[in-house]
């Protein structure tokens, strides 16, 4: 599920609202350990283009 989910996020990148949705739905979805490898991806990844999205769905 979580590269799915990494997957998703990669496609909706260009759009602040659909990243910020997809996030909110892989959070639901993965198991603690996976939110904690997604949380490292996404900051490595999108850490500059969507750092206020990450710090709120991430808090």
């Amino acid at each position: 599920m979580l590269e799915y989910f990494k997957t998703i996020l990669s496609k909706v990148s260009f759009d602040k609202r659909l990243f910020e949705k997809e996030l909110k739905k892989a959070i639901k979805a993965l198991v603690p350990d996976e939110i904690r490898e997604l949380r490292e991806w996404c900051y490595r990844k999108y850490g500059e283009q969507h750092q206020p999205i990450l710090a709120h769905c991430f808090a």
